[in-house]
């Protein structure tokens, strides 16, 4: 029986992903599930078999990719043989960076415009984010000092993701306010 559950969860992720592609390519309204199973390799009923509605996929699929950046920020940033600026810049460009164009734009818009889509998760992911960061900036400062250089950060990110067209205009932006804040 394991063998069947790691083959229902590599075929549930793999349709996450297609519904992420599917949605940064043509926006959510635009995606349709048919589009994605088609992405996916998967008949129509076999997607709705596994999610009732295109919210419920979009919010699986999103929520899959907070997580799995969640994840991979913690392991950058308890990475103690990096410098503390190196690593900071790493998790944001894994929560931030990666998603300039389409999809968060698209994302933005959909959150702005139902609220309830994507629930608990548009506080939650956030929050987790900062204390990860907040945690690691307080390795070189008292708590107090490492919120708010989080908060900043975090502002900066924001503002900067907003400004620049590339990644790596992201990147090299950003690495300059971490240059300014994290000594």
């Amino acid at each position: 029986m394991p063998e069947a559950q790691n083959a229902d969860a590599g075929r549930r992720d793999a349709v996450l992903e297609s519904a992420l592609l599917t949605f940064a390519r043509h926006g959510y309204r635009k995606a349709s599930m048919e589009e994605v199973a088609r992405a996916a390799r998967i008949s129509r009923p076999g997607l709705y078999f596994l999610f009732e509605s295109k919210e419920a996929l979009f919010r699986a699929a999103v929520g899959r990719a907070l997580d799995e950046d969640l994840a991979a920020a913690e392991r950058i940033l308890a990475d103690a043989g990096r410098p503390l600026p190196e690593r900071l810049l790493g998790a944001f460009d894994r929560w931030t960076g990666r998603y300039l164009g389409p999809l968060s734009r698209d994302v933005t818009g959909v959150i702005e415009q139902n609220p309830d889509l994507l629930g608990e998760l548009t506080k939650t992911a956030p929050m987790r984010f900062e204390r990860l960061v907040t945690d690691a900036v307080a390795e070189t400062a008292d708590q107090e000092k490492a919120t708010q250089v989080a908060q900043t950060l975090i502002s900066a990110s924001i503002g900067v993701k907003h400004q620049v067209e590339t990644r790596e205009a992201y990147l090299e932006r950003f690495g300059t306010a971490v240059a300014l804040l994290v000594r």
